[in-house]
């Protein structure tokens, strides 16, 4: 797994997946936090559950449209009854070019959740100020989720601790 991070580290706190269900209601109860200009790292492996993860966070958000993961089109945009949700993936890009500027404009939108996969090739663009969340397969279908967040981001875990 490629990852290295500059997010402001102030708390930490891990839970387990034991489904692709469980996660996805781990990422609704995130969505129905989210204010809008809050910037996600997902890191993990290829089929660990990130887009699971975003599935959920979309319906959170209350986006009604199907989730995929942006793998080939690099970033998928889903609309909320309130906020939208920008979901990058950087799995096959190694210079992101045009794509920094766009990612840039997007984490300022005040209205705009921002979720990236695969963000080392982007990395000194992020802000300090994020939650990551680190994804490890610990069984067949079991994962361990860890959250890494500035205190000022705990509301985003509401509930859930």
């Amino acid at each position: 797994m490629r990852y290295s991070t500059s997010v402001m580290k102030d708390v930490f706190w891990q839970t387990i997946s034991n489904s692709a269900a469980n996660t996805e209601t781990i990422a609704t109860l995130i969505g129905k936090q989210l204010n809008g200009g809050e910037v996600i790292d997902l890191i993990g492996d290829l089929g660990c559950g990130k887009t699971t993860f975003v599935r959920g966070l979309a319906k959170g958000l209350d986006c009604q449209a199907n989730v995929n993961s942006p793998t080939y089109k690099i970033s998928n945009i889903y609309s909320g009854k309130k906020l939208h949700l920008h979901h990058f993936d950087f799995y096959r890009i190694t210079n992101p070019g045009i794509l920094s500027s766009e990612l840039e404009e997007v984490m300022t939108e005040p209205d705009i959740v921002t979720v990236i996969e695969w963000s080392d090739v982007v990395r000194d663009l992020l802000p300090k100020k994020q939650l990551a969340i680190i994804f490890t397969q610990t069984a067949d279908k079991q994962r361990q989720l860890q959250f890494a967040y500035p205190e000022s981001l705990s509301y985003m875990l509401k509930g859930l601790k």
